[in-house]
């Protein structure tokens, strides 16, 4: 009876022990040298579980699986909690099975190790909000299995390597609110629908192999970028979110993005010209064209919209009736007109603007018919001179 009893122990724990696998050796060290590369910004305690005497599977931030790391979240999560500070080991690369990789909020800084593209597992990278600078190694191109990089509010610079365009199945590439330049690599992930770049120094054209059809959010503004972007928005009717605002593109807007299924369309101060002509009713919430060369008649078909930004371009005849009866009715929020060549408008002086509308007609070639509060920025003359009005009638 009692060698039985030993023999079921020997079994349990025999059991046990190869069920809690001992890290392997390389991943162990290379969670040393991690850590000895980062602290606990003050109010931080995330270091706190990290005792090198105990497993350091059971470390806050330390996701294993048999003997290998395969997460490692730095940083305490929590919205508001502090971040941490120092710089990021090379020894990140040693963690052969990582596949999701993040830092918090903080005050991390230096370059990124190009040892992170030997991670042939990782799937998610982002490393957000802290104070990385310096070049995006193009070794990052060799992680094949990657889905999303988010690498945003960091102050890195260079160009994006091209060979991040090839990754096969990036879902997300989020770099904005950084320093880089040089131009958009064109992506090959058929599955990519998320991009945000803005505010860069980004430069260069856009073609209409740039993005893959499965692009949903687009987000340029604050940038350097030019040239026509007609052929490529005509492929990316998946489109949700555009913001192509602050840049330098040019060339006529296609009529096909105003059926998108997107509730904000941003396109103002570029250079874009020629006529809208959009074929069916717009139901998009917000559409700010303002600040390009726009010119023509406005579209009685843009009275659907709640915000309508067309001020500071060269439009020119009549405002339609239905935007000052959508107007009047409080269908429409927001009525930017000011500063370009329109000639008239079918309202009554005596009309009350409804208290939760906004209507600037100033600086047209016509008197206003009602005097409303402008942006200051659209200055205090109330028409355009009449030579002005002459070169542009309509």
């Amino acid at each position: 009876m009692g060698n039985g009893y030993i023999y079921i122990f020997l079994i349990g724990f025999l059991q046990f022990f190869i069920g809690s696998a001992i890290l392997d050796p390389v991943d162990f060290l290379a969670l040393q040298s991690i850590r000895k590369s980062l602290d606990d910004m003050p109010g931080s305690t995330f270091f706190s579980s990290w005792d090198f005497t105990s497993d350091p599977c059971n470390f806050a931030g330390v996701y294993c699986e048999g003997d290998k790391v395969i997460s490692l979240n730095l940083g305490d999560p929590r919205a508001g909690s502090p971040g941490l500070n120092g710089r990021l080991d090379p020894a990140i690369g040693k963690l052969s099975a990582l596949a999701e990789f993040t830092i918090v909020p903080g005050r991390v800084m230096g370059r990124l190790p190009k040892t992170i593209g030997n991670l042939n597992d990782l799937r998610f990278l982002a490393i957000s909000r802290n104070f990385i600078s310096g070049d995006i190694p193009a070794s990052f191109g060799d992680l094949r299995n990657l889905k999303t990089l988010d690498l945003s509010y960091n102050q890195l610079s260079g160009s994006i390597p091209k060979s991040i365009g090839s990754l096969p199945g990036l879902t997300n590439v989020i770099l904005c609110h950084n320093k880089l330049s040089g131009s958009v690599p064109a992506f090959a992930s058929k599955s990519l629908t998320r991009v945000d770049l803005k505010n860069n120094a980004l430069s260069g054209s856009l073609y209409s192999t740039t993005l893959p059809r499965s692009v949903m959010y687009l987000s340029l503004s604050w940038n350097r970028l030019s040239g026509p972007v007609d052929r490529l928005l005509n492929r990316l009717d998946k489109l949700n979110y555009l913001d192509l605002s602050m840049n330098r593109f040019n060339g006529p807007i296609p009529v096909r993005i105003f059926a998108f299924p997107i509730s904000s369309l941003q396109l103002q101060r570029n250079q874009f010209w020629g006529a809208l002509k959009p074929v069916h009713q717009v139901r998009i919430t917000t559409v700010d064209l303002s600040y390009n060369q726009l010119s023509g008649h406005i579209s009685p078909l843009l009275s659907t919209v709640q915000n309508l930004y067309l001020n500071n371009n060269r439009f020119t005849g009549r405002v339609p009736a239905s935007l000052v009866d959508r107007l009047l009715a409080a269908n429409i929020e927001v009525l930017y007109l000011q500063h370009n060549y329109l000639t008239g408008i079918e309202m009554n002086p005596t009309a009350e603007i409804p208290l939760s509308s906004s209507l600037c007609l100033q600086y047209n070639c016509m008197v206003p018919p009602v005097q409303t509060p402008c942006p200051l920025k659209s200055g205090k003359q109330m028409t355009r001179p009449t030579l002005q009005c002459n070169e542009f009638r309509g």
